[in-house]
């Protein structure tokens, strides 16, 4: 499944392969298709994709998952389109997004 990208490089996801049981939820529950199977583990196949929602580690019974869920850098990415700039997922910028 391919999706949109957001910011490069700027999202929160992290997958600790050593936790993971292979249960394959994580790629059931993805809505962008970030994760796949591979080798009976889940592996991560576009971090850009990931939109931070969540929905990996809230479902990850072994806490193999962590991202900071929440709103991602959609605050950046909007302030981009409505002040006419680049977008910025910069904890130091003036737009107060935030990842």
């Amino acid at each position: 499944m391919r999706g949109s990208e957001y910011l490069k490089d700027v999202v929160s996801l992290q997958l600790d392969a050593k936790k993971c049981i292979g249960c394959g939820m994580c790629v059931k529950v993805c809505p962008h298709g970030v994760f796949e199977m591979q080798q009976k583990k889940a592996a991560i196949i576009d971090r850009d994709r990931c939109m931070e929602c969540g929905a990996c580690a809230l479902n990850c019974s072994e806490g193999a998952l962590f991202v900071k869920q929440g709103v991602g850098c959609a605050a950046g990415v909007i302030y981009g389109i409505l002040h006419n700039t680049e977008p910025s997922c910069s904890c130091s910028g003036s737009n107060g997004a935030c990842c």
